[in-house]
């Protein structure tokens, strides 16, 4: 059996033992450090000298109650295990369950555990098995960028319509800064009645971490008056690009050009990366609007474990409820 690591707390960047250690850029350190400058931490697994299984988290307090969970912008963490390709699927089954334990194991006390594992990551029963309760949810993915032609005939037929109009409305622009995204993308919240769930400064960490790795971009649509249309933020690694932020200015929504930014950050996510990922929406018309660009639904899980008795009495009656 591997040998556990001590949970550890993470603030600064950290050197892999191994060349990677994660799904996704999401489970990257150095996006970790940006994303929760207050720290972060990760229970590690590892045998003979080798990470064999990490899970980042973060600590929230609030109302003297303790949760583990995930930074803002980062929709998918949990837990990540080495490759076993070649292997029995017995061996590997067994050997993930034997990671997922001890990874739980070396969690902090808490009273609620939220854990969004990544859609690599398809078996969850040892969550089961802990306690968790597990529940389904949905992003939208193009997983082949590599025949654009393709990619394109598969939109919906409003959709190219909405790319036509548009190009002869506006322009694509890039990175125009961290303050113009948040001006466009504040506008779409005021427009719903909804607070900011980000702040300027938080995004401009991320922004210059990003920046940093060389693994973002904004697009930005505007006309020959310079108002900004819609504007969006692309993130990557070299498996998947993801419409990570997206915003729009709603006197200007009828022009077509949140579809043409779409499209513009899918042609560029082709020279980067292998796939993109519009990070879906559980929300009804946002699912519409990504499954028009004849994406597929990729399912992924979220783990859930209350462990005080009054939020589970709580949570059930509120489930009644609902």
């Amino acid at each position: 059996m591997a040998n556990c690591v001590a949970e550890q707390k993470r603030t600064g960047h950290a050197q892999s033992q191994q060349p990677r250690t994660s799904y996704c850029l999401f489970q990257e350190p150095w996006w970790l450090d940006a994303v929760a400058p207050e720290g972060w931490s990760e229970a590690v697994v590892s045998k003979g000298g080798l990470v064999t299984a990490r899970m980042p988290y973060v600590i929230s307090r609030k109302y003297g109650l303790t949760t583990i969970t995930r930074p803002s912008l980062t929709p998918t963490l949990g837990p990540w295990h080495l490759s076993k390709a070649g292997i029995k699927t017995t061996t590997r089954l067994r050997a993930e369950k034997d990671s997922v334990e001890a990874l739980l194991s070396q969690l902090p006390h808490h009273h609620r555990c939220a854990i969004n594992c990544d859609p690599a990551l398809a078996n969850v029963l040892p969550f089961h098995w802990a306690g968790f309760k597990l529940s389904v949810r949905y992003t939208y993915r193009l997983p082949d960028l590599s025949d654009l032609d393709a990619v394109w005939k598969n939109f919906a037929t409003n959709i190219r319509s909405d790319i036509r109009k548009a190009q002869k409305k506006v322009t694509v622009e890039h990175d125009l800064g961290s303050a113009a995204f948040m001006e466009t993308y504040a506008k779409t919240f005021a427009r719903l009645g909804k607070r900011l769930p980000i702040s300027l400064d938080f995004l401009s960490r991320l922004d210059q971490s990003l920046e940093k790795q060389e693994r973002r971009r904004q697009f930005f649509a505007v006309d020959d008056q310079g108002r900004v249309h819609a504007s969006i933020y692309l993130v990557w690694d070299d498996r998947c690009a993801y419409y990570l932020l997206g915003g729009g200015d709603p006197e200007l929504r009828n022009s077509g050009a949140t579809s043409l930014l779409v499209w513009a950050a899918i042609q560029y996510a082709a020279t980067v990366s292998q796939a993109f990922d519009f990070e879906g929406s559980m929300l009804e018309p946002v699912e519409r609007f990504f499954r028009a660009f004849g994406s597929v639904q990729t399912p992924f899980y979220q783990a859930a474990r209350i462990d005080n008795r009054m939020l589970r009495v709580a949570a059930s009656l509120l489930g009644k409820v609902a």
